[in-house]
Formats: structure tokens, C-alpha cells, sequence
């Protein structure tokens, strides 16, 4: 079974990864970002609706849990936008690696807003990270980066990092599945109401576009949440979680084969450095809990 989970927390990764893979294209093509991310989160949430009917699960909430829920897709929403904003101004391979910093910005609120203590692991993890960042930052023998990009897709990573900790602190009695679904179509919403204040079409000009944007859905949120959910039950969050550290590896080596992006000594180091930072983050939060149970 536990070959089945790390497998599955790997898959999780891999599809998640490949994010740069169907929106650069979008991009390229200068295609409406607005209309195909609403797709992508309706569709998704469409698949996940599905799901939760099968399985008989009811979709009513109290009044509470409603205005979290639209809180979380909002912020759902937000992340993916910062992030493909942060395309425009930093390579996909260290736009992708910088979001992946979003665990430890969830300690550092919890930090600040919850007093919630840093142990000496944390703040290791925390100087690696940034040590991280600031090799992204460097080329050649410069320091030499995009501030608006970096700023831009930082604040990726803290709305997820928000998301993350008002599922944590809010214990709403949902399952994961309910609360993803209704992250997912609260986030369609706010895509879709931006693409009628903007006054951009709803309209797919052909089928095979309709198609591409069912694969992006299924690929990169369904098949990814699904086999995420599924990994946590059979290996636990902590192994689930170190082995997410793929996303930016995937996001970088898809970056570099397809759409030429540099393979350069920084951004390797870069990506090094987060991966590991992050990873001694996972850990010390693991040992906080086991520590506090």
C-alpha cells in the first residue's frame, strides 16, 4: 500500500508540474488567460461534482462555511493568477520553483498571526529558502531579477500559503473532497466574473480547444488533487508532502526541453536550495505535531 501511495503522491506532482505545458501555449497563442483558467475550474470542478454525487455526498454547509468557502476560492484563484502573471516577467522554471516557497510562508503566519512557535528547524529551513531565492536571482556573476516578477509570483505563493492556513485553522467538518470542489467553483466564479467585467467572450472557437482545456482541467487540478487525497490517506501528509518537492523539478525540466528556458547553474542551485529548504520545513512541522500529540 505503500508503494500505491508514494506512487500516487508522485503522480500528484508529475501533473501539477506540467502546468507551463498548457498555459505557455495559451499564452503564445494570446489567448484570453481569463477565459481558459474559468474553464479549467469549472471543468475541474465539474469532474469533482461528479464524484461527490456518486458517492452520495451531500453539498449543503452552514452559513459560516460558505463565506470561507468563497474566501478559499478567491484565493485559489488569486494564486493561479499571480502565478501566471509571474510567467510574463520570470522564466515558467523559477516562477514555478518560487511558489513552491508557500510552506514556509505558512509558518511565518502562523508565526505572526498565531504566536505559534518557530523551532530552530524552521528557521534553517527558512535561511536555506531564502538562500534559494536569492540564487534565482543571480546570473552569471550579477544579482540580477525581475523585482516586479518576483514580488508578482511571491504573492502566488502567499495567497496559497493563505489558503492552506485558513483550511488548517477554520476545521470546518467537510471532507477534502467538498472543500475542493468548492474552492474550485468559487474560483471559476471569480473568473468568470472577471471575463464579463472585462468584456472578454465565453465563446470556444472549435472543439479541439474545448478539448484541450478538458485535459488541462483533469491533468493539472483533477488527476492532481485526486491523487494527492488519495496519497495522504496511504502514506500520511509528511511523505505526500516531501514528495510534492517534484512540482518544481517537473515545472524546470519542462521548461528547459520545451520551451528552451536556460539550464544555468543559478537556477539549478536555486532550485536545489528551495527543494531542500522546504522539505527540512515539512519535517519540523511533522516533529511540532508529533511533539504536540
Amino acid at each position: 500500500m505503500k508503494k500505491k501511495g508514494y506512487l500516487l503522491a508522485a503522480v500528484s506532482a508529475f501533473s501539477y508540474g506540467l502546468i507551463p505545458l498548457f498555459i505557455l501555449p495559451v499564452k503564445a497563442a494570446k489567448f484570453s488567460l481569463d477565459t481558459t483558467l474559468f474553464y479549467r475550474f469549472f471543468i475541474s470542478s465539474l469532474f469533482i461534482l461528479a464524484y461527490l454525487l456518486y458517492k452520495k455526498e451531500g453539498l449543503g454547509m452552514r452559513m459560516k462555511e460558505w463565506f470561507i468557502m468563497i474566501i478559499l476560492g478567491l484565493l485559489y484563484a488569486l494564486s493561479s493568477e499571480f502565478l501566471f502573471l509571474g510567467y510574463d516577467y520570470l522564466t515558467p522554471g523559477i516562477a514555478s520553483t518560487l511558489l513552491f516557497v508557500y510552506p514556509v510562508i505558512v509558518a511565518l503566519i502562523m508565526l505572526v498571526f498565531f504566536k505559534e512557535r518557530m523551532n530552530l528547524l524552521t528557521v534553517v529551513s527558512l535561511a536555506i529558502t531564502m538562500l534559494g531565492v536569492v540564487a534565482l536571482s543571480i546570473q552569471g556573476t550579477t544579482f540580477n531579477i525581475n523585482f516586479t516578477g518576483l514580488f508578482i509570483t511571491l504573492m502566488s505563493a502567499v495567497c496559497y500559503a493563505l489558503y492552506m492556513v485558513i483550511i488548517n485553522t477554520s476545521r470546518m467538518p467537510l471532507s477534502g473532497v467538498k472543500i475542493t470542489f468548492y474552492s474550485l467553483f468559487f474560483s471559476s466564479m471569480y473568473y468568470l466574473g472577471k471575463t464579463i467585467f472585462i468584456g472578454e467572450t465565453l465563446a470556444i472557437p472549435d472543439i479541439k480547444l474545448l478539448f484541450d482545456f478538458t485535459l488541462f482541467a483533469f491533468i493539472t487540478t483533477v488527476l492532481s488533487i485526486s491523487s494527492l487525497i488519495y496519497a495522504i490517506k496511504l502514506i500520511g501528509s509528511t511523505p505526500t508532502s516531501i514528495m510534492g518537492a517534484l512540482e518544481p523539478v517537473i515545472a524546470v525540466g519542462i521548461s528547459v526541453m520545451l520551451f528552451h528556458e536556460e539550464l544555468t547553474l543559478s537556477l539549478l542551485t536555486g532550485v536545489i536550495l528551495i527543494i531542500v529548504g522546504v522539505i527540512i520545513n515539512i519535517l519540523a512541522e511533522n516533529k511540532k505535531a508529533k511533539a504536540a500529540g
